[in-house]
């Protein structure tokens, strides 16, 4: 079998996906990133046999097969398109356009490209997610009517050493995170486990700002957003983006007809079965509390893998597409990346309406597609410094103190 030739642009995120590829039949060919000091660890890490580029250009004229883009979260789709009009398979961390335009500009390619695109979102491959879609899967549940999905991860404010790596000047994207951009970790597990696509969507946000001296320079302070949406089969899913409320944890409960299952908080990915005492399949009892298997012939690689297995199973199943030459599954596919990253966008013009309710557009028709071609309304500072055009706080008059910027200056940009 042919080994797969792989890019990686963006050497933070980007080496340990690497790592999970070499498991996989691949090779790690070329390097892209303008950080010299993470260039040097992501080589060494590697093995060092491996060419480096600061352009990404000048990267993709490399000899290769695929590319993990894991550059800055909302700046993937103008790299994805370049690598589609090459033929050069696409492996796109979290969200899959930052603005609506791009999503629409990014199916448009992908219809005149013989590539595979494939996001690699890793949550549903968590050990308790696969379980609550096998579950599913077997009907025991009934019709599926309800999903909740929390990923839930507040943060010391004193994390200096994060802060240094992940938001490491003024205008980096983390310090204007909306509270509801963040999404596919907490949308994409419930999508995979129910088949179900949001069609409609609205938000709320918890505003939750603090005076006291941290070093910071974020300038949203809303706790987190949670959304509500409509989905194509008339179920309903609440789930949040990047939150930050309570003890630091995952969390996603479906519920149908006849029972429901979950993860449950501070339990280690034990996951709780319920039925209905009058609607018991065979064999189960009312409330079944167990540790799921993962009966995965490649289970140990999948152990030693990060975010609970899935970045190994989300990397396997990129390169048995690229062999088998077909597009991903859902919710991996081209199509519910952009339906996802669309809820986040639109979730947040939601939230600074009042909750105002927004149709998630369908991007493989062309009236969809019109309606949103030109809007590139973001709350992110663009590549060559371009300022939001839209507030990235559900207050939309918040910023950091003086105080917080000073601290921010002094202990993160310059020490």
């Amino acid at each position: 079998m042919k080994r797969i030739k792989i890019g990686v642009f963006g050497v933070g995120r980007g080496i340990s996906l690497a790592k999970n590829m070499m498991l996989c039949n691949a090779d790690i060919v070329a390097l892209c990133d303008n950080n010299e000091e993470r260039m040097a660890k992501a080589v060494e890490n590697i093995g060092g046999n491996v060419a480096t580029y600061s352009d990404f250009d000048s990267f993709i004229e490399h000899d290769l097969d695929a590319v993990i883009l894991a550059n800055f979260f909302n700046e993937h789709a103008p790299y994805a398109i370049k690598c589609l009009e090459r033929g050069i398979h696409v492996f796109s961390e979290c969200i899959s356009n930052g603005t609506m335009a791009e999503g629409v500009a990014l199916m448009r390619a992908a219809e005149h490209s013989n590539a595979i695109y494939m996001l690699a979102e890793n949550y549903p491959n968590m050990l308790f997610n696969r379980e609550m879609k096998r579950v599913v899967e077997t009907g025991t549940l009934g019709r599926i009517i309800y999903a909740e999905g929390e990923y839930n991860h507040p943060g010391d404010p004193f994390d200096i050493k994060f802060k240094k790596e992940y938001t490491y000047f003024k205008a980096h994207w983390r310090n204007y995170l909306p509270g509801s951009y963040y999404v596919t970790h907490s949308l994409a597990p419930i999508m995979a486990a129910t088949g179900a696509t949001p069609t409609r969507v609205t938000s709320f946000a918890v505003y939750n700002p603090t005076k006291d001296e941290i070093p910071a320079a974020n300038y949203n302070s809303d706790n987190t957003a949670f959304m509500l949406t409509q989905n194509d089969d008339g179920s309903v899913f609440r789930f949040t983006g990047c939150a930050r409320m309570g003890g630091h944890g995952n969390s996603y409960r479906v519920a149908g007809t006849k029972g429901q299952i979950e993860n449950l908080r501070g339990m280690d990915g034990k996951v709780m079965l319920r039925y209905n005492p009058w609607q018991l399949p065979e064999g189960m009892e009312a409330v079944n509390l167990y540790m799921p298997d993962w009966n995965d012939p490649d289970e140990e690689l999948i152990k030693n893998s990060g975010h609970g297995g899935g970045d190994y199973i989300t990397c396997r199943t990129f390169i048995n597409c690229i062999n088998e030459g077909k597009q991903p599954p859902f919710p991996y596919d081209l199509r519910s990346a952009v339906n996802m990253s669309s809820v986040a966008i639109l979730a947040h013009r939601s939230m600074l309406e009042g909750g105002k309710p927004y149709d998630i557009p369908d991007f493989t028709n062309e009236e969809a597609r019109a309606e949103y071609e030109n809007d590139y309304l973001t709350p992110f500072f663009g590549a060559n410094g371009e300022a939001p055009t839209l507030p990235c706080c559900s207050n939309p008059d918040h910023k950091p103190t003086d105080e917080q910027v000073a601290l921010y200056e002094k202990l993160v940009l310059n020490s």
